[in-house]
């Protein structure tokens, strides 16, 4: 049961990125939805559980928040160019690698010959999984047009994992609760994404619909702090990036994103050695 639990973040956040396309709209009013719908669900859910929300947890989760947006509407812009199937793989890709890398020489988490060969394995895995789910099909000519628009994608993922891992790292360096932080996180989400569109002014029909795929994201939160407790912190990292799986193959089958039977098997292979890449590094954060 507690597995079970622990698989629902995955679930969660790996369909929300199929609702969001799905529904469609721009990344302006796609990012203005789901910060809606994820500060909704945190207003609900304020006044049944118990947070403590001091002044610290207050600013540091606001600014968690707004660094969240810039990392999701980076990987929305992302999709727009390339599709999901080739986004997600990438973006898990290099948030792990960026993360990992920060834990290692920042935070000293590689304090031994173990921890360290675990995070150089999982590296070179994940290094694998991103060229195999990223690789054209078989006897492709490169395409112009096709090479700009990955050129540009490559681009809004890096400033969409330097987004994502400020949003971990705040929190973390600080020492706040998720639990406490979801709140004053998604002011901050919802803050910056109205600073990121107003020039757009994306209030309309699409913004409205994305609110869903919003608290589909803010369920995933919760039921990632309720799993932690359960069965630990490395595990519930580890089952959590099942995600990448979820979004990238159900951008294929579901969104009917095109790829060959030769990029269909890299794509399983690439998507296969990330999720084990996560779990190497969570055995690494637990060890």
């Amino acid at each position: 049961m507690d597995i079970a639990i622990a698989l629902l973040p995955a679930l969660f956040w790996g369909s929300m990125i199929l609702f969001t396309v799905y529904i469609g709209g721009t990344a302006y009013s796609q990012i203005l939805g789901i910060t809606a719908g994820a500060l909704l669900f945190a207003v609900a859910g304020y006044f049944f559980t118990d947070p403590v929300i001091t002044q610290k947890v207050f600013w540091v989760g606001l600014a968690s928040g707004a660094f969240w947006t810039i990392g999701q509407i980076g990987q929305l812009q992302s999709i727009k160019k390339v599709g999901a199937a080739v986004t997600m793989p990438i973006s898990t890709g290099m948030q792990l690698i960026a993360t990992t890398l920060f834990g290692a020489l920042v935070l000293s988490e590689w304090h031994d010959a173990v921890t360290t060969g675990l995070g150089l394995s999982a590296l070179m895995l994940i290094l694998l999984g991103v060229f195999l789910t990223s690789a054209k099909a078989k006897g492709m000519q490169p395409d112009a047009a096709g090479s700009a628009a990955m050129r540009g994608a490559l681009v809004m993922l890096s400033v969409s994992t330097f987004g994502y891992l400020a949003y971990a790292v705040l929190a973390a360096f600080f020492e706040i609760k998720g639990s406490d932080a979801i709140l004053p996180q998604s002011v901050g989400m919802l803050l910056m994404a109205l600073l990121l569109t107003a020039k757009e002014k994306p209030y309309n029909r699409d913004a409205f619909k994305n609110i869903l795929p919003g608290i589909i994201w803010a369920l995933g939160s919760f039921f990632m702090f309720v799993s932690q407790p359960r069965v630990g912190v490395a595990i519930s990292f580890s089952l959590a990036q099942v995600a990448v799986a979820i979004s990238t193959l159900g951008s294929i089958f579901i969104l009917k994103e095109r790829k060959t039977p030769d990029q269909m098997k890299k794509v399983v292979i690439g998507v296969v050695l990330i999720v084990l890449a996560a779990v190497l590094l969570g055995i690494a954060k637990d060890y």
